[in-house]
């Protein structure tokens, strides 16, 4: 089998696939991209590590019929380094054999036999549905940092999605922060659907879908949920397990409700959140009309910075992880946002102007 492919489309389409092949597998088809020709104008790339895997088609010239595993990171660092201009691959089933030409280059590659490689998902007849791509997207990137990366506890490095005719809900924690967020979403379903997915999945799929498509379909079928963006197939596992209640975790009432300037509060804490170093809180103080925000680190040093606030009431102080409590007020989608505190011992809640939005905080003890 014989292929010829733009070098640009050939790439780009290389970059895309390896960001599912594996690095730490002992499995060495795992580490390789299958090249597959198909109706003699286009060309399949696949790779997997076996919890996420992706698809796309190019298109090519394809002499013959076949297939081959090539490896990954090597194939796309010689087509990366070749001159522009077309990029033809002949493939030796026989010999074991990829060879790489363009212009006077020629790579000679050990490749894999395609039979070897693990059978991937296919979007399934039932169970598919249609969403509006844009909110879909825009609430991965909101609710997305929340989630935890402590594979011991797998439920909580997944996101709930609920998937609703015209809404979704994403909803992330870590056990230190939790963060819900609701969107006005159109979609083909006819019935609700509910499923933890991994966050590293839905990331990927945030990165597939910048492009602009406006609807990404979406199939669930034997533990896993497949998104299709265009000319480009994700799949991946569903991680299995009783998500937390956060209902229960949601204050409904406060002490306190103050309301603060985003873009004022977000570049203090980047500030002040400096000297926040070796696990020190960032210190929120209220008192009368002003917000102080502190941190110290011992054998490090300190910082504050005071700005006005519309705070009235007694004197509080309450202390944050600086790296959570910002990323709770960049969060936010609108130039002010609502910060409720109930006592210095409860958890802090960051939240827009309507409860589409929720996020949830931890405090760390003064």
């Amino acid at each position: 089998m014989q292929i010829s492919c733009a070098k640009e489309v050939l790439l780009e389409g290389l970059q895309t696939v390896l960001k599912t092949v594996s690095t730490k597998s002992v499995m060495p088809i795992l580490t390789g991209i299958r090249l597959t020709g198909k109706n003699g104008e286009q060309v399949e790339l696949a790779s997997t590590d076996m919890e996420l895997s992706l698809r796309l088609t190019l298109s090519g010239k394809v002499e013959g019929e076949g297939a081959a595993v090539i490896p990954g990171r090597l194939l796309t660092d010689i087509v990366r380094s070749l001159p522009p201009g077309d990029v033809n691959i002949e493939i030796r089933d026989n010999e074991g054999l990829a060879e790489v030409k363009s212009g006077g280059a020629n790579f000679k590659i050990n490749c894999l036999p395609a039979a070897d490689f693990p059978r991937l998902p296919q979007m399934p007849a039932e169970n598919v549905f249609q969403v509006a791509a844009a909110p879909l997207l825009a609430t991965i990137n909101t609710v997305a940092r929340a989630a935890s990366s402590d594979e011991t506890r797998p439920v909580l490095t997944g996101i709930l999605v609920k998937f609703n005719k015209d809404k979704l809900k994403m909803v992330a924690t870590d056990s230190y922060r939790l963060s819900v967020r609701e969107t006005k979403a159109s979609s083909s379903l006819t019935e609700k659907k509910e499923i933890i997915i991994p966050r590293s999945s839905l990331e990927e799929l945030a990165r597939l879908g910048s492009g602009g498509d406006d609807e990404i379909k979406v199939g669930i079928v034997n533990g896993q949920v497949l998104f299709e963006v265009g000319a480009t197939l994700l799949a991946s596992r569903l991680i299995e397990g009783q998500f937390p209640n956060y209902q229960q975790l949601l204050p409904d009432e406060s002490n306190y409700e103050i309301v603060l300037d985003k873009e004022e509060l977000l570049e203090v804490t980047r500030r002040i959140g400096l000297m926040a170093q070796k696990n020190a809180p960032l210190r929120m103080k209220f008192s009368d009309g002003e917000l102080t925000v502190s941190a110290r680190a011992p054998q490090v040093g300190e910082a504050s910075e005071t700005l006005a606030v519309p705070f009235k009431g007694e004197e509080t102080e309450i202390g944050f992880n600086a790296e959570f409590f910002r990323d709770g007020i960049d969060s936010v989608d609108e130039e002010r946002l609502i910060l409720r505190i109930i006592s210095p011992l409860k958890p802090g809640l960051i939240k827009g102007s309507s409860d589409d939005f929720l996020y949830l905080v931890m405090p760390v003890r003064l």
